[in-house]
């Protein structure tokens, strides 16, 4: 599914104007990228949650030449499925499918 995909599912599931639903999932991205760059955890429910993991620098290197390389501290965005999800996903029941109103 991609971010149009959800854009036209939201549009027909809450039978709302295009505009109204590409707005609505911008806000909710926008809020959740602000939460992780802010280093806030963001969980939701049922589904999973997103939460940042900090790698320390380290010495790497370059697979193409083998050269060392000093690799910067950082931060990335992980998310961790949730229990609910992972066996909804894993039963593969059809009464969590939202069919086409």
């Amino acid at each position: 599914m991609t971010k149009a995909d959800l854009i036209n599912a939201l549009e027909k599931q809450a039978k709302i104007a295009h505009s109204h639903s590409e707005r609505i999932v911008n806000i909710v991205f926008d809020c959740m990228i602000q939460a992780l760059y802010d280093d806030e955890r963001i969980e939701i429910r049922g589904f999973g949650s997103f939460a940042n993991r900090n790698y320390k620098a380290y010495e790497g290197r370059n697979p193409k030449t083998g050269k060392v390389v000093k690799v910067e501290p950082k931060k990335v965005p992980f998310f961790k499925v949730g229990k609910e999800l992972k066996e909804m996903v894993d039963e593969g029941k059809d009464k969590y499918i939202i069919k086409d109103a």
